[in-house]
């Protein structure tokens, strides 16, 4: 009876897991081509996993090398960001630098690293009320350039609007901020954001982080108590050159708590990579 039901569910899962094929983008290093193979069935099995647990997981994974996109049912279901957008701050900041638009002094660097590096978030506000312009909008506006087109402030929640913690995305967008980081960045502000991703703190090495050393992943993290129950999410990647790209979100929707859901995450990365 329990072998019957755990089958149908499998099968359920695996029929709302979506692959979509695109054009190769990178030449496939050896290592990885054995986990790019598996990935529509390591897929179905996290899926299969997360649906156990608490709440419920969004999960994006880009295979750079194939261009392909695997995604699960939540794929597209919109969550409290927390900590995850800081990554879309500082490399709209970088832009920004690079374009001549701002400068930044060696205290705002400093807040940047320590915005990504242990996800401080004093920092990350002395930054975000310094170059939100003088309507407030000018992150959000340049956070579409990323893919991240469904990105929604909430209102309510703080005078200062739109505020950075206050935010609700999905696991696609954040998977392709993760690609435009690697894709679309100068190279010296590419190389700056994979090592502070990969040398986070000690307390934000769960999630992607949880998976092997041999591929050298990095994440930014995010977890925070919400209106309807505590998130845990992590975007980032894993593999030579970092060929995966990978998002996910857990929305515990007030069924657990914050250590519930960084064993989910953790584990889920390691079902799609480990």
């Amino acid at each position: 009876m329990i072998r019957t039901a755990l089958a149908a569910a499998l099968s359920a899962v695996a029929a709302s897991v979506v692959a979509v094929t695109g054009a190769p983008a990178h030449a496939a290093p050896l290592g990885d081509t054995a986990r790019a193979v598996e990935l529509p069935g390591r897929l179905t099995a996290a899926d299969a996993y997360a649906a156990t647990r608490p709440g419920h997981t969004g999960i994006v994974v880009i295979d750079r090398v194939t261009g392909a996109t695997y995604a699960d049912r939540n794929a597209d279901t919109p969550v409290w960001t927390a900590s995850t957008i800081k990554l879309a701050i500082a490399t709209d900041l970088l832009n920004r630098v690079r374009s001549g638009a701002i400068t930044l002094s060696p205290a705002n660097r400093a807040d940047m690293h320590v915005m990504l590096n242990s996800s401080d978030d004093e920092a990350t506000d002395r930054l975000w009320f310094a170059f939100a312009g003088p309507d407030h909008q000018t992150f959000n506006r340049d956070f579409r350039t990323f893919g991240m087109t469904s990105l929604a402030p909430q209102r309510g929640f703080t005078e200062f609007y739109p505020y950075w913690g206050f935010q609700k995305d999905t696991p696609r967008d954040l998977a392709r901020l993760v690609d435009y980081v690697l894709t679309r960045t100068a190279p010296a502000d590419r190389a700056y954001l994979i090592g502070e991703m990969r040398g986070v703190a000690p307390d934000q090495q769960w999630g992607i982080k949880s998976l092997p050393a041999n591929l050298a992943p990095g994440n930014k993290n995010g977890w925070s108590d919400e209106q309807g129950g505590s998130v845990m999410n992590s975007i980032g990647f894993a593999g030579d050159n970092q060929r995966f790209v990978v998002a996910i979100m857990n929305n515990l929707a007030g069924q657990g708590g914050q250590a519930q859901g960084k064993v989910t995450v953790s584990q889920v990365a390691r079902d799609l990579l480990g």
